[in-house]
C-alpha cells in the first residue's frame, strides 16, 4: 500500500503525478525484487517544511529535494533483497500483513526547481527523486564512493526500464 499525503500549497498535485509515482515506487519495489506486501508513505511538502524536517532530523538547517525515513535496520551494507532472505522480522515491521519499509518526504517546490536546473521535465525530476528515496528504504546509502557507483547505476537502470529518460 502506497499512502500519499500533500501537506503543501505551492506546487499543483495531480491525479496523473499521483498514480505515476504510485508506478515508480510499485516498480522499483518489483525490481528491488521485494515480494511482500509493503506499505510506503509519500508526502509532498515545499521547501519551507522541508528545510525544518531536515533541520529537526539531521541538524542541517536547508533546505533539500527529498529525505528518506526507513523503518527496517539494514546492517553491513546489505540491502532488502538481502536481508530478506535471512531475515525473520518481527511482528512490529509490520502494519497487519504489510511490512513498513517507511516515509518518503519529497520536496515538489525543490523537485520542480531541480527540474528546470537540470533541463529535463519535472515529472523525470520528480520520479528520479522517489527512485532514489525508495532505494534508501531498501538500504542503498550514497556515503561512500563505493556504494554511491551502485546506487546511482540502480536508479539510472530503474528509470530506463520505466522509459523515463533525461
Amino acid at each position: 500500500m502506497i499512502y500519499v499525503d500533500n501537506r503543501q500549497e505551492k506546487i499543483e498535485v495531480s491525479e496523473i503525478l499521483i498514480e505515476n509515482l504510485k508506478k515508480v515506487i510499485q516498480f522499483t519495489l518489483m525490481e528491488e525484487e521485494v515480494d511482500v506486501e509493503c506499505e510506503v508513505s509519500l508526502l509532498f511538502v515545499d521547501n519551507e517544511e522541508i528545510r525544518e524536517i531536515n533541520n529537526e532530523t539531521r541538524s542541517i538547517d536547508r533546505e533539500t529535494d527529498v529525505l528518506s525515513f526507513p523503518m527496517l535496520e539494514y546492517q553491513d551494507k546489505k540491502v532488502f533483497k538481502q536481508l530478506y532472505k535471512n531475515y525473520e522480522f518481527s511482528q512490529s515491521d509490520f502494519d497487519g500483513n504489510e511490512l513498513v519499509l517507511g516515509d518518503i518526504v519529497l520536496s515538489l517546490e525543490k523537485a520542480l526547481e531541480q527540474s528546470k536546473e537540470f533541463n529535463h521535465s519535472y515529472e523525470r525530476e520528480a520520479s528520479y527523486l522517489v527512485v532514489h528515496s525508495v532505494l534508501h528504504l531498501l538500504g542503498y546509502d550514497h556515503i561512500e564512493e563505493e556504494d554511491k557507483v551502485i546506487m546511482r547505476s540502480r536508479e539510472e537502470e530503474i528509470l530506463n526500464k520505466l522509459n523515463i529518460t533525461r
